[in-house]
Protein backbone atom coordinates (compact mmCIF):
# COMPACT_ATOMS: atom_id res chain seq x y z
CA UNK A 1 0.00 0.00 0.00
CA UNK A 2 1.35 3.42 -0.96
CA UNK A 3 1.99 5.69 1.98
CA UNK A 4 0.45 9.19 1.69
CA UNK A 5 2.88 11.99 1.01
CA UNK A 6 3.52 13.80 4.31
CA UNK A 7 2.18 17.32 4.72
CA UNK A 8 4.67 19.60 6.46
CA UNK A 9 3.38 22.51 8.54
CA UNK A 10 5.37 25.24 10.22
CA UNK A 11 3.29 26.58 13.08
CA UNK A 12 4.07 29.72 15.10
CA UNK A 13 2.24 30.06 18.42
CA UNK A 14 2.36 32.59 21.28
CA UNK A 15 2.57 29.96 24.04
CA UNK A 16 5.45 29.08 26.31
CA UNK A 17 6.51 25.58 25.26
CA UNK A 18 5.94 22.86 26.23
CA UNK A 19 2.22 23.57 26.44
CA UNK A 20 -0.76 21.42 27.43
CA UNK A 21 -3.06 23.41 25.16
CA UNK A 22 -5.17 20.83 23.33
CA UNK A 23 -5.22 22.44 19.90
CA UNK A 24 -1.42 22.53 19.92
CA UNK A 25 -0.07 19.59 21.89
CA UNK A 26 -2.86 17.10 21.17
CA UNK A 27 -4.18 17.97 17.71
CA UNK A 28 -0.86 18.80 16.03
CA UNK A 29 1.44 16.75 18.23
CA UNK A 30 -0.53 13.51 18.59
CA UNK A 31 -3.43 12.97 16.22
CA UNK A 32 -2.48 14.72 12.98
CA UNK A 33 0.90 12.93 12.74
CA UNK A 34 -1.07 9.68 12.47
CA UNK A 35 -2.40 11.06 9.18
CA UNK A 36 1.04 11.97 7.82
CA UNK A 37 0.72 15.63 8.83
CA UNK A 38 3.95 16.77 10.47
CA UNK A 39 4.34 20.00 12.39
CA UNK A 40 7.43 22.05 13.18
CA UNK A 41 6.60 24.31 16.12
CA UNK A 42 7.95 27.72 17.11
CA UNK A 43 7.01 29.29 20.43
CA UNK A 44 8.39 30.85 23.59
CA UNK A 45 10.36 29.26 26.41
CA UNK A 46 13.85 28.38 27.55
CA UNK A 47 15.84 27.28 24.48
CA UNK A 48 18.26 25.38 26.73
CA UNK A 49 15.61 23.28 28.51
CA UNK A 50 14.25 19.97 27.15
CA UNK A 51 11.22 20.52 24.92
CA UNK A 52 9.29 17.42 26.08
CA UNK A 53 6.73 17.64 23.27
CA UNK A 54 6.78 14.30 21.43
CA UNK A 55 5.07 13.99 18.09
CA UNK A 56 6.36 17.23 16.57
CA UNK A 57 8.84 17.26 13.72
CA UNK A 58 10.77 19.91 15.65
CA UNK A 59 10.22 22.33 18.52
CA UNK A 60 12.04 25.67 18.67
CA UNK A 61 11.72 28.20 21.45
CA UNK A 62 12.62 31.85 21.73
CA UNK A 63 13.77 33.11 25.12
CA UNK A 64 10.77 34.46 27.02
CA UNK A 65 12.76 36.52 29.54
CA UNK A 66 13.40 40.25 29.67
CA UNK A 67 11.00 43.08 29.06
CA UNK A 68 7.80 42.56 27.08
CA UNK A 69 9.08 44.80 24.29
CA UNK A 70 12.37 42.90 24.01
CA UNK A 71 10.63 39.53 24.11
CA UNK A 72 8.18 40.55 21.38
CA UNK A 73 11.01 41.87 19.18
CA UNK A 74 13.01 38.64 19.59
CA UNK A 75 9.97 36.54 18.76
CA UNK A 76 9.03 38.62 15.72
CA UNK A 77 12.60 38.32 14.40
CA UNK A 78 12.65 34.56 14.99
CA UNK A 79 9.28 34.19 13.24
CA UNK A 80 10.51 36.21 10.28
CA UNK A 81 13.72 34.17 10.03
CA UNK A 82 11.66 30.97 10.14
CA UNK A 83 9.38 32.11 7.33
CA UNK A 84 12.35 33.23 5.21
CA UNK A 85 14.65 30.32 5.96
CA UNK A 86 12.47 27.21 5.98
CA UNK A 87 13.29 25.11 2.88
CA UNK A 88 10.41 25.27 0.42
CA UNK A 89 10.48 21.47 -0.03
CA UNK A 90 9.96 21.04 3.72
CA UNK A 91 7.03 23.43 4.10
CA UNK A 92 3.56 22.95 2.62
CA UNK A 93 2.06 25.77 4.66
CA UNK A 94 2.90 28.24 7.42
CA UNK A 95 0.40 28.86 10.20
CA UNK A 96 0.33 31.66 12.77
CA UNK A 97 -2.06 31.74 15.71
CA UNK A 98 -3.44 34.77 17.52
CA UNK A 99 -0.64 37.20 16.64
CA UNK A 100 -1.65 39.95 14.23
CA UNK A 101 1.67 41.74 13.71
CA UNK A 102 3.65 38.53 13.35
CA UNK A 103 0.88 37.14 11.18
CA UNK A 104 1.21 40.12 8.85
CA UNK A 105 4.99 39.72 8.54
CA UNK A 106 4.82 35.98 7.97
CA UNK A 107 1.96 36.33 5.49
CA UNK A 108 3.96 38.76 3.35
CA UNK A 109 6.99 36.45 3.31
CA UNK A 110 4.85 33.38 2.61
CA UNK A 111 3.17 35.07 -0.35
CA UNK A 112 6.52 36.15 -1.79
CA UNK A 113 7.78 32.56 -1.48
CA UNK A 114 4.60 30.97 -2.81
CA UNK A 115 3.83 29.15 0.45
CA UNK A 116 0.18 28.93 1.60
CA UNK A 117 -0.44 30.94 4.78
CA UNK A 118 -3.04 30.02 7.39
CA UNK A 119 -4.15 32.23 10.27
CA UNK A 120 -5.64 30.50 13.32
CA UNK A 121 -8.02 32.51 15.54
CA UNK A 122 -8.65 30.83 18.86
CA UNK A 123 -10.07 33.96 20.46
CA UNK A 124 -11.16 37.46 19.48
CA UNK A 125 -7.85 38.84 20.70
CA UNK A 126 -8.20 42.36 19.28
CA UNK A 127 -11.73 42.82 20.57
CA UNK A 128 -10.62 41.49 23.94
CA UNK A 129 -7.69 43.91 24.13
CA UNK A 130 -9.95 46.84 23.24
CA UNK A 131 -12.56 45.82 25.81
CA UNK A 132 -9.99 45.40 28.57
CA UNK A 133 -8.34 48.73 27.79
CA UNK A 134 -11.66 50.59 27.80
CA UNK A 135 -12.57 48.98 31.12
CA UNK A 136 -9.21 50.08 32.54
CA UNK A 137 -9.71 53.63 31.25
CA UNK A 138 -13.18 53.73 32.78
CA UNK A 139 -11.59 52.72 36.09
CA UNK A 140 -9.04 55.53 35.87
CA UNK A 141 -6.32 53.96 33.74
CA UNK A 142 -3.65 56.20 32.29
CA UNK A 143 -1.21 56.25 29.38
CA UNK A 144 -0.57 52.51 29.36
CA UNK A 145 -4.28 51.76 28.96
CA UNK A 146 -4.50 54.26 26.11
CA UNK A 147 -1.56 52.62 24.35
CA UNK A 148 -3.15 49.19 24.75
CA UNK A 149 -6.41 50.55 23.36
CA UNK A 150 -4.59 52.05 20.37
CA UNK A 151 -2.78 48.77 19.72
CA UNK A 152 -6.05 46.85 19.86
CA UNK A 153 -7.80 49.19 17.45
CA UNK A 154 -4.91 49.24 14.96
CA UNK A 155 -4.47 45.46 15.04
CA UNK A 156 -8.21 45.00 14.62
CA UNK A 157 -8.05 46.90 11.32
CA UNK A 158 -4.94 45.02 10.19
CA UNK A 159 -6.43 41.65 11.09
CA UNK A 160 -9.74 41.93 9.26
CA UNK A 161 -8.69 44.12 6.33
CA UNK A 162 -5.23 42.71 5.59
CA UNK A 163 -4.18 39.49 7.34
CA UNK A 164 -7.38 37.46 7.05
CA UNK A 165 -8.10 38.68 3.54
CA UNK A 166 -4.57 37.76 2.48
CA UNK A 167 -4.57 34.33 4.13
CA UNK A 168 -5.05 31.18 2.08
CA UNK A 169 -7.30 29.90 4.87
CA UNK A 170 -8.55 30.95 8.29
CA UNK A 171 -9.23 28.54 11.16
CA UNK A 172 -11.60 29.67 13.91
CA UNK A 173 -12.91 28.12 17.11
CA UNK A 174 -16.64 27.82 16.49
CA UNK A 175 -19.41 28.17 13.93
CA UNK A 176 -20.40 31.42 15.66
CA UNK A 177 -16.88 32.78 15.18
CA UNK A 178 -16.95 31.65 11.55
CA UNK A 179 -20.10 33.72 10.98
CA UNK A 180 -18.49 36.66 12.83
CA UNK A 181 -15.39 36.57 10.62
CA UNK A 182 -17.35 35.99 7.40
CA UNK A 183 -19.43 39.09 8.18
CA UNK A 184 -16.21 41.10 7.87
CA UNK A 185 -15.82 40.38 4.15
CA UNK A 186 -13.80 37.17 4.52
CA UNK A 187 -15.13 34.48 2.11
CA UNK A 188 -16.84 31.74 4.11
CA UNK A 189 -15.28 29.11 1.83
CA UNK A 190 -11.87 30.08 3.23
CA UNK A 191 -12.92 29.74 6.88
CA UNK A 192 -13.05 26.48 8.85
CA UNK A 193 -14.39 26.05 12.37
CA UNK A 194 -12.11 23.80 14.44
CA UNK A 195 -13.65 23.61 17.95
CA UNK A 196 -11.47 22.88 20.93
CA UNK A 197 -11.44 19.24 21.98
CA UNK A 198 -10.01 16.83 24.51
CA UNK A 199 -7.65 13.88 24.31
CA UNK A 200 -10.18 11.08 24.72
CA UNK A 201 -7.47 8.40 24.78
CA UNK A 202 -5.75 10.06 27.72
CA UNK A 203 -9.06 10.66 29.49
CA UNK A 204 -9.99 6.99 29.06
CA UNK A 205 -6.87 6.13 31.04
CA UNK A 206 -8.27 8.18 33.93
CA UNK A 207 -11.34 5.96 34.40
CA UNK A 208 -11.88 5.37 38.10
CA UNK A 209 -9.11 7.76 39.16
CA UNK A 210 -10.75 10.17 41.61
CA UNK A 211 -9.59 11.93 44.73
CA UNK A 212 -10.57 14.72 47.08
CA UNK A 213 -8.53 17.11 49.10
CA UNK A 214 -8.76 16.54 52.87
CA UNK A 215 -11.05 19.55 53.46
CA UNK A 216 -13.50 18.29 50.81
CA UNK A 217 -14.12 14.85 52.27
CA UNK A 218 -17.76 13.95 52.93
CA UNK A 219 -19.32 17.24 51.74
CA UNK A 220 -21.15 18.33 48.54
CA UNK A 221 -18.40 19.52 46.22
CA UNK A 222 -18.68 21.71 43.09
CA UNK A 223 -15.60 22.03 40.85
CA UNK A 224 -14.43 24.41 38.15
CA UNK A 225 -11.47 23.86 35.79
CA UNK A 226 -9.67 26.62 33.94
CA UNK A 227 -8.26 30.12 34.07
CA UNK A 228 -9.30 32.40 36.91
CA UNK A 229 -8.73 35.61 34.96
CA UNK A 230 -10.98 38.37 36.32
CA UNK A 231 -12.69 38.72 32.92
CA UNK A 232 -14.18 35.25 33.51
CA UNK A 233 -16.40 36.73 36.25
CA UNK A 234 -16.03 33.77 38.59
CA UNK A 235 -17.22 35.99 41.43
CA UNK A 236 -20.70 35.05 40.14
CA UNK A 237 -19.92 31.38 40.72
CA UNK A 238 -18.94 32.22 44.29
CA UNK A 239 -22.21 34.16 44.64
CA UNK A 240 -24.02 31.04 43.41
CA UNK A 241 -22.22 28.95 46.04
CA UNK A 242 -23.55 31.28 48.75
CA UNK A 243 -27.08 30.57 47.51
CA UNK A 244 -26.44 26.81 47.25
CA UNK A 245 -25.27 26.77 50.88
CA UNK A 246 -28.68 28.00 51.97
CA UNK A 247 -29.89 24.49 51.05
CA UNK A 248 -26.59 22.61 51.47
CA UNK A 249 -24.65 24.41 54.25
CA UNK A 250 -21.58 22.20 53.87
CA UNK A 251 -21.20 22.65 50.09
CA UNK A 252 -17.77 23.71 48.89
CA UNK A 253 -16.28 25.11 45.67
CA UNK A 254 -12.99 23.86 44.24
CA UNK A 255 -11.38 26.11 41.60
CA UNK A 256 -8.80 24.03 39.72
CA UNK A 257 -6.59 26.51 37.91
CA UNK A 258 -5.00 29.90 38.29
CA UNK A 259 -4.46 33.25 36.63
CA UNK A 260 -1.42 34.92 35.07
CA UNK A 261 -2.13 37.79 37.46
CA UNK A 262 -2.01 36.81 41.14
CA UNK A 263 -4.30 39.75 41.91
CA UNK A 264 -7.16 37.92 40.16
CA UNK A 265 -7.04 34.96 42.52
CA UNK A 266 -6.55 37.23 45.52
CA UNK A 267 -9.71 39.14 44.58
CA UNK A 268 -11.71 35.92 44.26
CA UNK A 269 -10.60 34.77 47.71
CA UNK A 270 -11.35 38.21 49.15
CA UNK A 271 -14.83 38.08 47.58
CA UNK A 272 -15.41 34.67 49.13
CA UNK A 273 -14.27 35.94 52.53
CA UNK A 274 -16.61 38.94 52.29
CA UNK A 275 -19.52 36.50 51.82
CA UNK A 276 -18.42 34.38 54.77
CA UNK A 277 -17.12 31.64 52.47
CA UNK A 278 -13.40 31.83 53.23
CA UNK A 279 -13.38 28.18 54.33
CA UNK A 280 -15.67 27.00 51.51
CA UNK A 281 -13.63 28.10 48.46
CA UNK A 282 -10.26 26.61 47.56
CA UNK A 283 -7.97 27.50 44.64
CA UNK A 284 -5.44 24.83 43.65
CA UNK A 285 -3.32 26.82 41.22
CA UNK A 286 -2.20 25.32 37.92
CA UNK A 287 -1.46 21.60 37.96
CA UNK A 288 -0.83 18.82 35.42
CA UNK A 289 -3.91 17.61 33.58
CA UNK A 290 -3.92 14.16 35.14
CA UNK A 291 -3.97 15.60 38.68
CA UNK A 292 -6.67 18.12 37.75
CA UNK A 293 -8.86 15.38 36.25
CA UNK A 294 -8.56 13.30 39.42
CA UNK A 295 -9.87 16.21 41.48
CA UNK A 296 -12.69 16.78 38.99
CA UNK A 297 -13.71 13.13 39.18
CA UNK A 298 -13.92 13.47 42.94
CA UNK A 299 -16.46 16.31 42.71
CA UNK A 300 -20.24 15.89 42.79
CA UNK A 301 -20.78 18.38 39.96
CA UNK A 302 -18.69 20.64 37.75
CA UNK A 303 -19.58 24.09 36.50
CA UNK A 304 -18.61 25.88 33.29
CA UNK A 305 -19.56 29.53 33.49
CA UNK A 306 -18.70 31.54 30.36
CA UNK A 307 -19.45 35.29 30.49
CA UNK A 308 -21.73 36.45 27.69
CA UNK A 309 -20.53 39.11 25.28
CA UNK A 310 -18.26 39.59 22.30
CA UNK A 311 -15.18 38.24 24.07
CA UNK A 312 -16.56 34.78 24.80
CA UNK A 313 -19.70 34.21 22.74
CA UNK A 314 -17.54 33.12 19.81
CA UNK A 315 -15.23 30.83 21.79
CA UNK A 316 -15.18 27.05 22.09
CA UNK A 317 -14.61 26.27 25.79
CA UNK A 318 -12.71 23.09 26.56
CA UNK A 319 -13.75 22.63 30.16
CA UNK A 320 -17.30 21.47 29.45
CA UNK A 321 -16.00 18.84 27.02
CA UNK A 322 -13.54 17.62 29.65
CA UNK A 323 -16.31 17.39 32.26
CA UNK A 324 -18.51 15.33 29.95
CA UNK A 325 -15.63 13.10 28.81
CA UNK A 326 -14.83 12.39 32.47
CA UNK A 327 -18.48 11.53 33.17
CA UNK A 328 -19.06 14.34 35.68
CA UNK A 329 -22.53 15.86 36.20
CA UNK A 330 -22.07 19.19 34.45
CA UNK A 331 -23.64 22.63 34.53
CA UNK A 332 -23.14 25.29 31.88
CA UNK A 333 -24.70 28.67 31.24
CA UNK A 334 -26.22 29.42 27.88
CA UNK A 335 -23.22 30.67 25.88
CA UNK A 336 -23.65 29.64 22.21
CA UNK A 337 -21.14 26.79 22.27
CA UNK A 338 -22.42 25.36 25.55
CA UNK A 339 -26.00 25.74 24.41
CA UNK A 340 -25.09 23.59 21.41
CA UNK A 341 -23.14 20.95 23.38
CA UNK A 342 -25.56 20.49 26.26
CA UNK A 343 -28.63 20.95 24.11
CA UNK A 344 -27.54 18.24 21.66
CA UNK A 345 -26.11 15.81 24.22
CA UNK A 346 -28.67 16.26 27.03
CA UNK A 347 -25.76 15.30 29.26
CA UNK A 348 -25.97 18.13 31.77
CA UNK A 349 -27.91 21.17 32.91
CA UNK A 350 -28.21 24.53 31.16
CA UNK A 351 -28.72 27.66 33.20
CA UNK A 352 -28.97 31.39 32.74
CA UNK A 353 -26.19 33.84 33.56
CA UNK A 354 -27.05 35.14 37.01
CA UNK A 355 -26.02 33.68 40.35
CA UNK A 356 -29.62 32.72 41.29
CA UNK A 357 -30.02 30.95 37.93
CA UNK A 358 -26.74 29.11 38.33
CA UNK A 359 -27.61 28.03 41.85
CA UNK A 360 -31.28 27.23 41.34
CA UNK A 361 -31.29 25.64 37.90
CA UNK A 362 -27.81 24.25 37.57
CA UNK A 363 -25.45 23.87 40.49
CA UNK A 364 -28.08 23.03 43.09
CA UNK A 365 -29.51 20.31 40.85
CA UNK A 366 -26.03 18.97 40.15
CA UNK A 367 -25.12 18.73 43.83
CA UNK A 368 -28.50 17.31 44.85
CA UNK A 369 -28.90 14.65 42.16
CA UNK A 370 -25.27 13.79 41.34
CA UNK A 371 -25.01 10.13 40.46
CA UNK A 372 -28.05 8.06 39.64
CA UNK A 373 -30.34 10.09 37.35
CA UNK A 374 -27.49 11.75 35.51
CA UNK A 375 -25.61 8.51 34.89
CA UNK A 376 -28.85 6.98 33.60
CA UNK A 377 -29.17 9.94 31.20
CA UNK A 378 -25.55 9.48 30.07
CA UNK A 379 -26.14 5.78 29.43
CA UNK A 380 -29.28 6.59 27.45
CA UNK A 381 -27.48 9.26 25.42
CA UNK A 382 -24.15 7.57 24.70
CA UNK A 383 -24.69 3.90 25.55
Amino acid sequence: MNQPKPINIVQIVPEVLPTHRADVAVLFGKYLPRHAIRCALLGLGDPAAPASMPGFASVRRVAAGGSRLLRDARFALASLRTAVGVPRAECDLIQVRDMVSIGLLVMLVARLRGIPFVYWMSFLMCEGRVQRARAQLAAGGGLRSRLILAKGLVEQVLLYRVVLRGASHVCVQSDAMKDYVAARAIPAARISAVPMGVDTELLDQQQGAARRLPADQGVPLIAYLGTLDHMRRLDLVIDALALVRQRHPAARLLLVGGSPDQADTDKLLAHAAALGLADAVHITGWMPGEQAWQLLRGADAAISYIPRGVMYDYSSPTKLLEYLALGIPSVGNDSPDQLHVLGRSEAGWLSGNTAPELAGVGVLAGVAIAGGWWMLRMWHTFG
